[in-house]
């Protein structure tokens, strides 16, 4: 038992090390826009970064912020040993909530999307591919973020039980339970027809 343990640990570590940076956060100091919390919804991702107006650092925040999630489930499979596929799931996972919670911030960090789908990029490809084909269409269409967000996160542990991947589909409705969670406020403002469009600025 204490065997198996201490052969999560390290990928614990690394994947709630790597999720905790806040990319949002430091490139919109780094563009010298200041504190990225005090903008729109106060989150530091990639959506409320677009609120800046400034898109390239908005698709940046985006893609360091699914990266982490990839390489936390890659570094942790290599840490971990014989326990390799089941530590990566298990990084992942301690990286998704690492970007929720992140140390640094008084454990108070983003929602987690663009970290969901760069988790399950890496644990089980077709799932990023249903989550991000979902969005787009929803976002598309409705424009708004949260909600295609939300209903791409419900469709991906469902896709991916249907496609065999057992396993995965349990770390992402994990997941997605977390994201619903994260929503709360964006679910109450959308019921209201309260909720900011996509490119919306503050």
């Amino acid at each position: 038992m204490l065997d198996t343990l201490a052969a999560y640990a390290l990928p614990v570590l690394i994947g709630y090390g790597l999720g905790s940076i806040p990319f949002g956060l430091l490139l919109t100091r780094l563009a010298g826009l200041g504190d990225i919390r005090a903008v729109g919804s106060g989150n530091i991702g990639a959506t409320n970064v677009l609120r800046t107006g400034h898109k390239g650092l908005a698709a940046l925040t985006l893609l360091l912020d699914g990266l982490k999630g990839t390489l936390a489930v890659v570094l942790g499979s290599l840490a971990a040993g014989a326990q390799g596929a089941e530590a990566g799931l298990v990084a992942g996972l301690a990286a998704f909530l690492g970007h929720i919670f992140p140390v640094w911030l008084g454990f108070k960090g983003g929602k987690g999307v663009a970290t969901y789908i760069g988790v399950v990029a890496a644990l089980a490809w077709p799932g990023a591919l249903v989550f991000v084909g979902v969005w787009l269409a929803v976002a598309v269409l409705l424009r708004y973020s949260s909600l295609a967000a939300l209903v791409a996160s419900a469709a991906t542990p469902v896709a991916l039980l249907m496609l065999g991947w057992t396993n995965e589909a349990l770390a992402a409705l994990f997941m997605t339970l977390f994201l619903f969670w994260k929503h709360s406020a964006n679910i109450s403002r959308l019921s209201k027809g309260e909720e900011p469009r996509i490119g919306a600025k503050s």
